[in-house]
């Protein structure tokens, strides 16, 4: 068992201070983001990668203050974080506004803390022992031991912080407000913070023995959940003959379930498994129901890459996509890992995970730096696919499409977007050239419901009327109707909007000779959102709003939007009327369940 060395007192009080510099250069950079240096997007994620990766990685890693090899690989490592974070910035930068952040820096800051993670024991290794070569029990000591003294530091923080305003409250309800005031200083929570996270660094990396046991139960709840994780992962793979596959693919959620369990199954074999131990941990026959498992792990993976290869052939790449592909082939190396230790058995029982996990580590490790570099880059490789999409079926294009390109996937986005400004087939027709130039105008994706359209071109009433579909077997309504749509009279939702996907459909509802219009917005992601328009006193009026919308899968939204097309909509008028006593509130009469509704 690998056993840390001792810490000498000033590598101790070198732990704290990194943590509390760490703290100081966030507040600082904090105070600055809205001028100066730090302004700039790219320079503040630079900064932050920085000062969140390499000095962690130094407090987990540092045993003496003296040694030049860690200081020499924490240079190059400070080199790969800024390399890495100044491209995810060019992506970020261009001077386009309003651009989505989350959709580079979500992966962009799980990538960075997954390579520290599988990095840093290889270099912890290399550190105390000369060079790489290092077994895999050295590698799972260390790995462990980082993670719990993580998690340590972080609950100690976190508790600290409850003692803080616990103190803070008491003494307010004294009136004495000082402690509360002090307490919700930038500078103060800055500077506590580190402080308390290097506490906790230094707990984690000192007491080996507490580490050992929160090891151990953490072991023993993986060694009691696995077999019962087993059991589900099994009993759903013989299910689906039974079941067949379409239910499956139907669902939006498919690819990620399958992953989740088959990461699950994943990590729990790691944590019973024991490599230093040659007792099974489970009687035989719990052993076969756990290895069968392993052996389905190949399908779930198979499951997840084909339903993710639907959803990618049906509407293109998009960076989740991307990212859920690059998942579920580093899920299928460890099923096929997982699977071959399963039918090469060894001296220990699924001793080949060790060479899997050896592998795999490096797989993963590259596959975290790829992604976040120009070699394999989800945004460039999303925009070239979504821009040969809209090609394909120009120039038909909606307001959901040119935001995406505008806002979701960076500069480069919004280069693509101007790029389909300039092609001929998307400027010669009006519809088209205006969804363009809306897209391109707008400052932010997530306008208020109360914000006038940015193109004016709607409100000329020829441009309305191509936008606007009338339902198929309905008349078009009245030009008094048109009018009113077009002075916002009348509560449009959406439909106002260049490139939106809407519907008119002209009825009498409610049975009193005079046709109504219901103005339906045909939302991709829910189905129809309708307002219904009602003539009285000679004028147009809001006469109330609908939700059809399915909530179900796309394709249950696409049979809801197309019935509409077609005018397939029923008017059921109701079985008994409202009632209501001397021209009181009315009631509705309701009706006993039946046995169907129960």
């Amino acid at each position: 068992m690998h056993t840390s060395p001792v810490l000498p007192t000033a590598t101790r009080s070198a732990i704290v201070l990194i943590a509390l510099l760490q703290g100081l250069m966030l507040y600082a950079v904090q105070q600055a983001a809205d001028s100066g240096l730090f302004h700039d997007i790219g320079n503040r994620l630079r900064w932050y990668s920085w000062v969140l990766s390499v000095p962690t990685a130094v407090a987990l890693t540092l045993v003496t203050l003296g040694d030049r090899r860690l200081w020499l690989h924490a240079a190059l490592a400070s080199l790969l974080v800024l390399g890495l974070a100044s491209w995810i910035g060019w992506n970020l930068g261009g001077g386009a506004t309003g651009l989505q952040q989350g959709v580079l820096l979500v992966p962009f800051s799980v990538c960075m803390a997954i390579a520290v993670f599988v990095s840093l024991p290889w270099w912890q290794f290399r550190l105390q022992e000369g060079h790489w070569r290092a077994p895999y029990a050295a590698l799972f000591e260390r790995a462990w031991q980082n993670a719990l003294t993580l998690a340590l530091a972080v609950a100690f923080t976190g508790l600290t912080w409850l003692l803080l305003w616990l103190w803070a409250a008491l003494f307010q309800l004294v009136e004495v407000r000082f402690f509360r005031d002090l307490f919700r200083e930038e500078a103060f929570i800055a500077l506590a913070t580190g402080t308390l996270f290097g506490f906790g660094v230094l707990i984690g990396r000192t007491q080996h023995r507490a580490i050992q046991m929160i090891r151990h139960v953490l072991f023993a709840v993986g060694r009691g959940l696995l077999p019962l994780l087993a059991f589900i992962a099994l009993i759903f793979v013989l299910s689906l003959p039974f079941t067949g596959l379409d239910a499956l693919w139907r669902t939006r959620s498919a690819a990620s379930l399958l992953l989740t369990l088959s990461l699950l199954l994943v990590v729990f074999v790691n944590a019973v498994y024991q490599h230093d131990s040659e007792r099974p941990p489970y009687p035989n026959w719990l052993r076969r129901v756990v290895e069968a498992s392993l052996l389905a792990l190949p399908v779930y993976a198979g499951l997840a890459l084909y339903a993710m290869g639907l959803r990618i052939d049906q509407y293109g790449w998009t960076p989740e996509r991307l990212w859920g592909l690059l998942v579920a082939l580093l899920v299928a190396g460890y099923a096929l890992g997982y699977a071959i230790a399963v039918l090469r058995p060894r001296a220990r029982w699924l001793q080949w995970i060790e060479p899997v996990n050896r592998w795999m580590c490096w797989t993963v490790l590259g596959m975290a730096l790829l992604a976040n570099s120009p070699l394999l880059d989800p945004i460039r490789i999303s925009a070239a696919s979504q821009v040969a999409r809209l090609q394909a079926k120009a120039p038909d294009i909606n307001a959901d499409d040119a935001d995406t390109l505008r806002f979701g996937l960076g500069r480069r986005g919004v280069d693509a977007l101007r790029t389909l400004q300039q092609d001929p087939r998307f400027s010669a027709d009006p519809r088209a050239a205006s969804v363009l130039a809306a897209a391109l105008a707008r400052e932010s994706r997530w306008a208020s419901a109360g914000t006038p359209p940015i193109d004016d071109g709607l409100r000329d009433l020829a441009a309305l009327q191509r936008q606007l579909q009338v339902a198929r077997g309905t008349t078009a309504p009245d030009p008094g109707w048109w009018q009113a749509l077009l002075a916002r009279g009348v509560a449009a939702g959406g439909c106002l909007e260049a490139g939106q996907a809407c519907l008119a459909q002209r009825r009498d509802l409610d049975g009193d000779g005079v046709d109504e219009v219901l103005l339906c917005d045909l939302q991709d992601y829910r189905g129809p959102s309708c307002h219904l328009h009602a003539l009285r006193a000679g004028a147009w009026t809001d006469a109330g709003s609908i939700d059809l919308g399915s909530y179900g899968t796309q394709d249950e939204v696409k049979r809801a939007n197309a019935a509409l097309r077609e005018g397939r909509l029923q008017v059921h008028p109701p079985h008994w009327p409202r009632l209501s006593l001397d021209g009181g509130g009315m009631r509705n009469i309701e009706e006993p369940a039946t046995k169907e509704t129960r």
